[in-house]
């Protein structure tokens, strides 16, 4: 049997002063995503479609069409004003409608199947997804009746005492019936010279004429709270943080330090995995079974192969893709290269835009050098063969193309190509000036 229909609506509009930041509130990055990006995320894995963003006019080109919809809030008028603005998007659409808040990250697809579960349960016009938590500061409460109908929301700046009493927040997160919200929301009315409506007062409409609106109580209420500063974001990013750990940990994968270890939410780590405190992995990285992450190591968008060994003090940038039992060392930084199979490349080196064989060995404080001085072209690279030996502070200027079992010299800096099992030598001899420092303090 077809899942009902379900569409989904984002409000993301707000500019979120309260971050002091030129960046709209809900592009604030966190955990590799925007605010944004995590509801998206979630409203998506629900099923529901279409799912409309509502943006302001700044923000509309900033979403991906193949995704999401966009419908813009001309002007800054509010809660209803902004859902008031998808329904062109929805136009034709006749089912469930999510109604969502674009600073919610912690909210999950798990939550939301719940809340519509209550909601077509109570074959309700309109379900609140509420919470309890332990301090519910000037949260609107919600009011019941004897039978757990909501009866009203009241704004904690207008409350009583009896009402601040209650425990129950509006979480401002909504499952609606398409065919009792365009009709409530079509009946508010500003409450202030501003002009803005507000979309808690739809849940009035409804109730006053006599629909029944029912509420969802979150099990978790960390998941409905919503980010207005920076201190929230830095706290919801911690809950992110180790919702992510717990999931690797189940996985297979041993975190030492789950506090100091961040993981974006696209990074894919196979089992027997371990890694050590303050680390970072971002965007596409994906490590192989049995590698040892080690301390202070940063890895973006790359590859770790089986059991390599990486850090502690290593940066793998984009591009860097490292073979089975490879090792990135100490003060390593590798970037768009790909390193063979059981190559080491152990500490002080900077590899970038190279291919590295197969049981290669490279040496201390080596570089790779592909700057380019002509504008717009692009760097060439270095490639170094199978079962080479560098020696310390070689330098590579590229395009250069070592041979497979090639040596280079310490202190060498490579300029030509050097043909396979050849040892090159690209420095002056030393010379040695008899007495020199001597004579210098005779001069001083």
């Amino acid at each position: 049997m077809a899942d009902p229909p379900l569409a989904a609506l984002i409000m993301a509009g707000g500019l979120g002063t309260r971050m002091r930041s030129a960046v709209p509130k809900h592009f604030h990055p966190i955990l590799g995503r925007r605010l944004v990006d995590w509801v998206i995320g979630s409203a998506l894995a629900t099923g529901a479609a279409p799912v409309v963003v509502v943006a302001s006019p700044s923000g509309r080109d900033e979403f991906d069409g193949e995704q999401v919809a966009i419908a813009v809030q001309e002007e800054p008028l509010g809660t209803g004003d902004a859902a008031r603005s998808a329904r062109p998007a929805l136009a034709g659409y006749s089912g469930d409608v999510l109604v969502l808040s674009g600073d919610t990250p912690l909210l999950t697809p798990e939550l939301l199947r719940a809340l519509l579960e209550t909601h077509r349960a109570e074959q309700a016009a309109a379900t609140i997804l509420t919470a309890m938590p332990a301090d519910p500061r000037r949260y609107g409460r919600i009011v019941r009746d004897d039978s757990g109908s909501v009866v009203r929301i009241v704004e904690g700046t207008d409350a009583t005492s009896d009402e601040l009493a209650i425990s129950e927040i509006n979480s401002s997160i909504y499952a609606f019936r398409s065919d009792a919200l365009w009709p409530a929301l079509e009946q508010l009315q500003p409450k202030n010279v501003q002009g803005e409506l507000y979309l808690t007062d739809a849940i009035a409409v409804l109730v006053e004429g006599g629909a029944h609106v029912a509420a969802h109580v979150s099990p978790d209420p960390d998941e409905t709270e919503g980010v207005n500063t920076r201190v929230e974001l830095a706290i919801a990013a911690a809950i992110l943080r180790d919702r992510i750990n717990e999931q690797h940990m189940l996985a297979g994968v041993t975190i030492v330090d789950p506090a100091s270890t961040w993981i974006d939410p696209t990074v894919e780590i196979a089992e027997d995995v371990t890694i050590n405190p303050f680390t970072v992995l971002r965007g596409r990285t994906r490590i192989g079974e049995g590698a040892d992450i080690h301390a202070h190591t940063v890895a973006v968008d790359a590859e770790i192969g089986k059991r390599a060994i990486v850090g502690p003090f290593c940066y793998l940038r984009p591009g860097t893709s490292l073979g089975e039992s490879s090792k990135a060392g100490t003060y390593v930084e590798i970037k768009n290269s790909r390193i063979g199979d059981r190559t080491k490349v152990p500490h002080l080196s900077y590899i970038g835009d190279a291919d590295v064989g197969e049981n290669t060995n490279i040496g201390a404080g080596n570089i790779t050098a592909n700057y380019s001085h002509r504008p717009g072209e692009p760097k060439k690279r270095t490639m170094i063969g199978s079962n080479v030996r560098t020696a310390i502070h070689n330098g590579f200027i590229a395009p250069v193309e070592v041979g497979d079992g090639a040596w280079i010299a310490a202190g060498s800096v490579i300029t030509k190509d050097v043909p396979p099992g050849a040892l090159a030598i690209a420095r002056p001899h030393q010379e040695n000036k008899e007495g020199y420092a001597a004579r210098q303090q005779r001069d001083e």
